[in-house]
């Protein structure tokens, strides 16, 4: 028999190389090449057969039947529930609560009717016991603790169960492959028996993922392109609150968020989130403003702080939690060239109440509230809400979906919204107000 082809890939960013190099010459790390066998492919398309293409109108497009997991914020995240014969994808840092909440669903599924493998590669059987009498999971899971990927495979077969849920990929072991555990080659292989298995076999398979330092999914790339959908965990555990964030979904709604609460049983769907977040605001205190962000479908109302004061230092501090601080510094850059105050002498902090984090530019208009309220040391009147981007030449642009935003506003009982100029000459809607500019906002807070 012809001996396979090997190669050397590196286990960090999967940079492959015909012999071992000491150093990557890609992410520049050592000694993280590891040998593979390296499939080859037929030299000529000859042998190839061909085969007839169809037409996309005579394709019979079916409506993806889905299975409510029992957390309504979590199917909410999916699109409505797990599709049969789906790959998805959850990763969050170390102790979030990814284990507990796919345990959670896990026993609601099969307390549902539905068949639930468990297959636990970091914990033992002992481990997740103990937690599933913590938040009262059902005893009729099926557990396997196993990190083989051929015996996992094997059992998924003769089991057969609805959903199979393996935790985490980083700890599956394929043994027809040199490297450890989480390496390049090994997750990469390991997803693409998973992925078969879900096809195949039409079981929706759950994997856990874990994250890189950077807050990105660890491992090759290609593991988010191949499932269908990539669930983040976010939150900050000194929070009691966590978020699950749609990265990708094949079926359902991109950047739409599932809120949780981390409660001694578990973690607990927050059905109205807005009222929770502003819950323990302050109204009478400068630096605090209320902005209506949207995350996919749902609008959401979130606390604004900011805090200004003299610096003490030679290069003032500029610091931001749950906003980018390259969006903050250039808030102070727009504010200080456009509303003619100054921030040079004062130190500047900025936070999102509630560990929650935004990234649309809407945050803008919300932000330059906080700041000049901070500044000017004035309290904004209580029921102000806020949304809009700011531009560089100060001019303040509408955003999408206001409609909600002003609904959601409204629901919870504050008011005036204050937005962008409508264009076109249209009308300011009702219970908002307009601003065109970073100076009207200088205006308004000092009356």
């Amino acid at each position: 028999m012809a001996k396979p082809r090997t190669g050397w890939r590196c286990q960090q960013c999967g940079y492959a190389a015909p012999k071992w190099l000491g150093r990557c010459p890609d992410c520049g790390e050592f000694g993280t090449f590891v040998e593979e066998v390296v499939s080859s492919a037929p030299s000529s398309a000859a042998s190839a057969v061909a085969r007839k293409p169809i037409l996309l109108g005579d394709v019979v497009a079916s409506g993806a039947a889905r299975t409510p997991t029992g957390l309504p914020e979590f199917d909410r995240v999916l699109g409505g529930g797990l599709v049969r014969g789906s790959l998805v994808l959850l990763a969050g840092e170390p102790g979030i609560g990814k284990s507990t909440l796919l345990l959670q669903a896990a026993a609601s599924l099969s307390r549902g009717g539905s068949s639930v493998l468990y297959v636990c590669g970091e914990e033992s059987a002992e481990q997740v016991k103990l937690r599933a009498e913590r938040i009262g999971a059902a005893d009729t899971i099926m557990l396997l603790p196993e990190v083989d990927a051929g015996a996992i495979e094997a059992t998924a077969l003769a089991e057969r169960p609805d959903v199979l849920i393996v935790d985490s990929i980083q700890t599956m072991v394929d043994p027809s492959l040199d490297g450890v555990a989480g390496s390049v080659g090994q997750v990469r292989a390991c997803a693409a028996r998973l992925m078969r298995l879900a096809k195949n076999e039409g079981m929706t398979v759950i994997v856990v993922g874990h994250v890189t330092k950077e807050g990105t999914v660890a491992g090759p790339r290609v593991l988010e392109h191949t499932v269908d959908v990539v669930l983040s965990f976010e939150g900050d555990r000194d929070h009691v609150f966590r978020i699950v964030r749609a990265a990708k979904n094949r079926f359902g709604s991109v950047s739409e968020i599932g809120v949780f609460e981390m409660a001694e049983a578990g973690l607990t769907g927050v059905s109205n989130p807005s009222a929770v977040l502003l819950a323990d605001r302050a109204t009478d205190v400068p630096g605090s403003c209320v902005l209506a962000t949207v995350e996919g479908t749902r609008p959401l109302l979130v606390e604004v702080q900011a805090l200004v004061t003299p610096t003490y230092l030679q290069m003032p501090r500029r610091l931001a939690v749950g906003v980018d601080t390259a969006r903050v510094l250039q808030s102070l850059a727009v504010l200080e060239r456009r509303a003619g105050l100054s921030f040079g002498q004062h130190d500047v902090y900025v936070s999102v109440a509630g560990g929650v984090k935004i990234a649309e530019p809407a945050v803008d208009l919300a932000l330059a509230f906080a700041l000049l309220s901070a500044r000017l040391d004035r309290a904004l009147p209580a029921g102000i809400v806020a949304f809009g981007e700011i531009g560089l030449t100060g001019e303040v642009r509408g955003v999408r979906q206001t409609q909600p935003r002003l609904a959601e506003a409204a629901r919870m009982g504050l008011g005036p919204v204050f937005l962008a100029t409508p264009s076109g000459g249209a009308r300011v809607p009702a219970g908002a107000r307009a601003v065109g500019s970073v100076r009207e906002i200088a205006a308004i807070i000092g009356g």
